[in-house]
C-alpha cells in the first residue's frame, strides 16, 4: 500500500525528469517542476513519509540538508518534562523551607513574650528574692502613661472606668437617667438595671482609687490633703468625668450635685474659687441636656465644681478677611456674622435640647474658663461626610475655625460622632484632627486608639 501511494505521487509530477536533492536546494532553479513540488508536494508529511519516516527517526536520512529542521533529539520531551518537574519540586521545597523559618521565628517571638524570664518572674514574691519589694502604695496605675483620648460611652465596656484608665484615657463618659431619685447608667431606657448607677460605676470606684493614690504614711503624713490623680506616672493629670444628662436637665442637676459629695468632701473635684480654677484629680463636665444656665449660676452650682460642655459649632473664627464657607454635606447651622441670632434668645427659652444647646447663652463669648472646659460638636453634623477618603477645603476651613475660636477662649476641642469605618478612613480622620490641634480624641475603640499605629499612612478603604 505504501509503495502504491508513492507510485501515485510520483505519477502526479508534471515533469518526467526526476528531482534531485541538489535541484531542491538550488536557489536559482525556478523550473515549473520545482515550483509545483514546493507548493503541493513538499510538505513535511510527504517528505518524511516517502523517505522512511518513523517515530525513532524524526529526521529522515533522505531529507535534503537545506530542508532539515533543528528538531528535538529522541527523548528530549521526556527530559524537558523531567526538568520542569524537578524545578517545581525545588521551588516547593524552597517555599516550604522559607515558611518553616518564618513559623519558627513567630514561635520564638511568642516564647519570648509569654515565657517569663527565669530571673525576674518570681522577684518580689513570697519566699523569693526581693520579697515585698515589688509593690508600693500608689502602684495602681503603674506604667500607664495618660494620653488625650475620651472613652465614649464608657459604661459599655466590659469593665467601665478601669478599661479606660488601663490604656491611659484621661476622660470617660457616663449617661445618666433619673428614676425614683436615683441616677442610673445606660445608653437607653431598655439598658438600665437597678445596680448600675453613677455611684456604683464611677463615684465609689474613683474614691477608692484616689484614696489608694493618696495614702497617709509616715513618709506621707498629709495624704488626706494631697491631690494625686489616678495616674501614678502623672499625678497632676486630672481625669474628666463627662456626665451626659439624658432626662430633664433641670430635674437631674441637684441629684448630680448630691451624688458628687463623696468626691467633693475629700477635695478631689476641680472647682473655681472665685478667681482661679483649682485643678484636682477629677473634673466633672455636664453635657447632653445639662442646662448652661444652671452651671453658670452661683445659686444652683454653689461649689462651682460642675463645668459645661460648650457648643463648638458656635465658636468658628476665621482669619482676618476669611469668610465662613460651610461644608456642602454639613447639617449644622452656619455660624458667621449672624451667629448671635442663631442662638436662643434667652438662657431659659430652650431646655433639654442636647449637647451645647440646653439653656444656651446668647453669645458664644459667654463660654469661658469660669464655666466651661470642653467645646464639643458632632463631627457628622458640623463637618459632614468624608467623601472620596479626604476632607474638602471647606471642611478643613470649618475645623480650623472651630479650633481657633475654642482655643482663644481657653477651651478644649472635642468632636464626637466621628466616622468609625472603614478603619483606614477612621484613622485618617483621627490623624488629621490630632495634627490640626484637637485636644481630645473621642474614641470607641480603645485598643485601636492607644495600642496601634493609626497615624501611619493607609488607604481609607482598609
Amino acid at each position: 500500500m505504501r509503495k502504491a501511494a508513492a507510485d501515485e505521487e510520483q505519477a502526479s509530477f508534471p515533469s518526467s525528469e526526476p528531482l534531485l536533492k541538489q535541484d531542491l536546494c538550488d536557489p536559482n532553479n525556478s523550473s515549473d517542476a520545482i515550483n509545483t513540488w514546493w507548493l503541493g508536494r513538499c510538505s513535511t508529511r510527504a517528505l518524511t513519509r516517502d523517505n522512511g519516516y518513523s517515530r525513532k527517526n524524526p529526521i529522515p536520512w533522505s531529507t535534503p540538508d537545506c530542508l532539515r529542521r533543528k528538531t528535538a533529539r529522541p527523548g528530549f520531551r521526556r527530559e524537558e518534562k523531567s526538568m520542569r518537574g524537578h524545578r517545581t519540586r525545588c521551588c516547593a521545597r524552597i517555599g516550604l523551607g522559607t515558611g518553616l523559618i518564618q513559623l519558627f521565628g513567630v514561635l520564638g517571638g511568642l516564647l519570648i513574650v509569654f515565657v517569663p524570664d527565669r530571673i525576674t518572674d518570681k522577684w518580689g514574691r513570697l519566699g523569693h528574692i526581693g520579697q515585698g519589694l515589688s509593690s508600693w502604695p500608689t502602684d495602681f496605675s503603674r506604667g500607664i502613661n495618660p494620653i488625650p483620648c475620651h472613652s465614649h460611652n464608657d459604661y459599655w465596656r466590659r469593665v467601665p472606668l478601669y478599661s479606660a484608665i488601663e490604656v491611659g484615657c484621661i476622660s470617660v463618659e457616663a449617661d445618666i437617667w433619673l428614676f425614683d431619685e436615683e441616677l442610673y447608667i445606660g445608653h437607653s431606657l431598655a439598658s438600665l438595671t437597678p445596680n448600675r448607677t453613677l455611684a456604683s460605676l464611677y463615684v465609689d470606684p474613683l474614691v477608692q482609687i484616689l484614696e489608694k493614690q493618696n495614702p497617709t504614711t509616715r513618709f506621707h503624713p498629709d495624704g488626706n490633703v494631697s491631690h494625686h490623680g489616678v495616674f501614678d506616672t502623672a499625678p497632676e493629670q486630672s481625669l474628666t468625668l463627662l456626665i451626659d444628662f439624658k432626662t430633664s436637665g433641670s430635674a437631674l442637676f441637684p441629684y448630680v450635685l448630691s451624688a458628687l459629695e463623696p468626691l467633693r468632701s475629700r477635695g478631689y473635684l476641680t472647682h473655681r474659687n472665685g478667681t482661679h480654677t483649682m485643678h484636682r484629680p477629677i473634673t466633672v463636665i455636664g453635657t447632653g441636656n445639662t442646662p448652661f444656665s444652671l452651671v453658670d449660676s452661683n445659686l444652683t452650682n454653689p461649689y462651682h465644681d460642675i463645668f459645661y460642655d460648650a457648643p463648638l459649632a458656635a465658636m468658628w473664627e476665621g482669619l482676618p478677611g476669611e469668610i465662613l464657607t460651610p461644608s456642602p454635606k454639613s447639617e449644622s447651622p452656619v455660624y458667621g456674622a449672624d451667629i448671635d441670632a442663631s442662638l436662643p434668645e434667652s438662657s431659659a427659652s430652650k431646655v433639654d435640647m442636647g449637647q451645647g444647646m440646653s439653656g444656651a447663652a446668647q453669645s458664644p463669648d459667654a463660654y469661658t474658663l469660669e464655666n466651661s472646659v470642653y467645646a464639643s460638636v458632632s463631627f457628622a453634623q458640623a463637618i459632614g461626610h468624608v467623601l472620596y477618603g479626604k476632607l474638602s477645603d471647606a471642611q478643613m476651613n470649618l475645623i480650623r475655625g472651630h479650633i481657633r475660636g475654642a482655643h482663644r477662649r481657653g477651651l478644649k476641642v472635642r468632636y464626637w460622632e466621628l466616622p468609625f469605618w472603614p478603619i483606614g478612613l477612621r484613622n485618617y480622620v483621627w490623624d488629621l484632627l490630632v495634627k490640626e490641634g484637637v485636644d481630645l480624641l473621642n474614641v470607641d475603640d480603645l485598643k485601636g486608639a492607644t495600642k496601634t499605629n493609626w497615624g501611619s499612612k493607609a488607604g481609607w478603604w482598609s
